[in-house]
């Protein structure tokens, strides 16, 4: 058709040639090859197509050949991230890539911080950020982190005149572009964040001056303490990086699965909703696990958690 819809070009057209040819597998043996010549080197595929992705992904990781993991795009859309939507985006990718490696990710530099996204009340954010954080790190696969996160920073509002992302100049206002979530790390709270004593290529939001790491290191509570304790917590227990993932229905807002690697087996159940709910567990086959955050609580056979509450436990038998 000579009339193409209001849409970006590039997404009109498939553009599927360059990603989908055999000769791509060759090529990334011999890459692959070449890596592993060098220790502790790994590669990242980006796919990012959405008719065939899952499918790419499955060619480009599966045999241990070639790349060693693919870049997910699938919690990066503003869908809400509710326990349906984590069970079917897991699940569509164990089905489809079962020898594959996933990396998944909640924001990056080209969409909108998922502290807005999924913590639209100021008050929940910590909360809802921690319960995130939880998931990730407890998913099969790796975790890439955006710089920021870590600290709860949110989307910036930046005027016209500071934009640099061309796709925001030239569509403003209706698209802003994606210099929101690219403005600097803050590292101390102090003008220019700790990031440069010039004048920054993005201005330093100063809601996220209060955020900055100076602030919250050490700081009991804080956002950066629990991502750092939940990264030592999933080094000392392998089968969340490594083991079987295998999801049970606790209801419309309670996240539960369980990791399996050799004969460690954890439950996770993870309150991605506002309100308190109870889920039925066998608590004699439960050995609570000090997981970082951990605020859940066994009562007979329910297990209680708080609003955007957690709970780890080894599972016996």
């Amino acid at each position: 058709s000579s009339i193409a819809p209001a849409v970006n070009p590039y997404n009109f057209q498939e553009h599927l040639y360059d990603k989908n040819q055999p000769e791509n597998l060759a090529f990334l043996r011999r890459f692959r090859a070449l890596l592993d010549e060098y220790p502790a080197a790994a590669a990242v595929g980006e796919v990012g197509d959405a008719q065939r992705g899952l499918m790419i992904v499955a060619q480009y990781t599966s045999g241990g050949d070639k790349v060693h993991m693919c870049y997910a795009f699938d919690f990066l859309s503003p869908d809400p991230l509710t326990p349906a939507r984590v069970r079917e985006v897991v699940g569509t990718f164990e089905g489809g890539a079962p020898d594959g490696w996933a990396c998944w990710a909640f924001s990056n530099h080209d969409v909108m911080r998922h502290a807005t996204r999924w913590a639209e009340d100021p008050a929940d954010r910590v909360a809802v950020l921690k319960a995130t954080t939880s998931l990730i790190l407890t998913l099969k696969g790796s975790a890439c982190l955006y710089q920021g996160e870590e600290l709860g920073l949110t989307e910036a509002e930046l005027s016209f005149e500071d934009l640099q992302d061309p796709y925001g100049i030239k569509f403003w206002p209706k698209f802003k572009g994606r210099d929101g979530c690219r403005t600097p790390m803050v590292w101390e709270d102090r003008p220019g964040g700790g990031f440069t004593t010039g004048k920054p290529w993005l201005p330093v939001p100063a809601e996220h001056l209060k955020l900055a790491v100076s602030t919250q290191e050490n700081a009991q509570g804080a956002l950066l303490e629990h991502y750092r304790a939940m990264l030592k917590f999933r080094a000392q227990h392998p089968a969340f990086a490594k083991g079987e993932i295998e999801f049970a229905d606790a209801g419309d807002t309670v996240l539960a699965f369980t990791r399996t690697l050799g004969n460690e087996r954890i439950g996770v159940w993870i309150n991605l909703g506002g309100e308190p709910q109870a889920v039925a567990v066998n608590a004699a086959g439960l050995v609570h696990l000090d997981a970082p955050g951990a605020s859940g609580i066994v009562e007979g056979g329910m297990l209680r958690l708080p609003a955007f509450g957690m709970f780890m436990a080894r599972i016996a038998g």
